[in-house]
């Protein structure tokens, strides 16, 4: 369900607000989870995030960044967390240290480093895996899941006092589970992209999808992004509830993209896609 300006949308129990139009800006925050995906600018739901998941280096989706480190400082907000692919840390942090002698202060923050099949923790059972995507830019994508305890199922008809006792022993009483809650792609060359199963299976997937158009197939491919032929042959093969697409260019006619999902996917299959922004 998307407000009217289409900049936020409810995906189940998470709520993804900001902005996502190709080649000016993509900002994807999602607060229940305190992270924000990308950060070409700096919307206000973006500063209320305590993390950033920058996928790449590309400017509508990295320009923001020292904005809102300054702002959370300004605002006296604890200092927040990018995590960004290895490949441009050192420059990341070289283009901020000059924002901090352009500003004559230091923001204070926390760069991390990531690469393909990194894990970095939110919280103690919420955490992200970074993987690799193809793309024209060393580029990142980020699975956000749970990490939960269960109890072994010989141990379920048990009390409390005894469950205690067997702890107490040190016996192995729970099992660790990975519930995947949502996976961001950020720009993508499909063809490329190595699955998992917790890929597949995240509630939410956020995906770029940049052309509709029949004749646009070649720009999709030129600049390593998602066409929608390439999203209706992926779609058997994913098991997401809800699969939001950003990115779309505003080249792009909506009412036209709109039909041809309509006209190329069965009613089933369409019901679990939703469009992040209406241009």
């Amino acid at each position: 369900m998307t407000d009217k300006s289409r900049r936020r949308i409810r995906c189940g129990e998470f709520t993804l607000s900001g902005v996502s139009i190709a080649g000016e800006q993509t900002a994807v925050a999602v607060p229940e989870l305190d992270v924000c995906f990308d950060i070409g600018l700096c919307p206000r739901v973006a500063l209320s995030c305590g993390h950033i998941c920058l996928t790449h280096g590309h400017m509508d989706h990295a320009a923001g960044l020292a904005y809102y480190f300054s702002q959370r400082d300004f605002q006296g907000m604890q200092p927040g967390t990018a995590l960004v692919p290895k490949e441009i840390a050192e420059p990341v942090e070289q283009m901020l240290a000059a924002w901090d002698r352009i500003e004559g202060k230091t923001s204070p923050r926390q760069i991390v480093p990531l690469t393909d099949g990194d894990e970095y923790e939110i919280r103690r059972d919420l955490l992200v895996r970074s993987f690799n995507v193809p793309h024209t830019a060393a580029s990142l994508g980020y699975l956000i899941y749970n990490r939960r305890e269960k109890l072994l199922e010989e141990h379920l008809g048990l009390s409390g006092p005894q469950i205690v006792e067997l702890k107490n022993k040190g016996q192995k009483i729970t099992r660790t589970t990975h519930v995947p809650l949502l996976c961001y792609l950020g720009d993508v060359q499909l063809q490329g992209l190595k699955w998992t199963d917790m890929m597949r299976q995240a509630s939410i997937l956020v995906l770029e999808c940049t052309f509709f158009e029949q004749d646009h197939q070649h720009r999709a491919r030129f600049g390593q992004h998602v066409h929608l032929d390439d999203l209706i042959e992926l779609l058997p093969q994913l098991q997401n509830e809800y699969i939001v697409l950003t990115h779309i260019s505003r080249r792009t006619d909506m009412r036209q993209a709109k039909k041809l999902l309509t006209d190329k996917l069965p009613r089933e299959q369409r019901q679990r896609i939703h469009f992040f922004m209406s241009q």
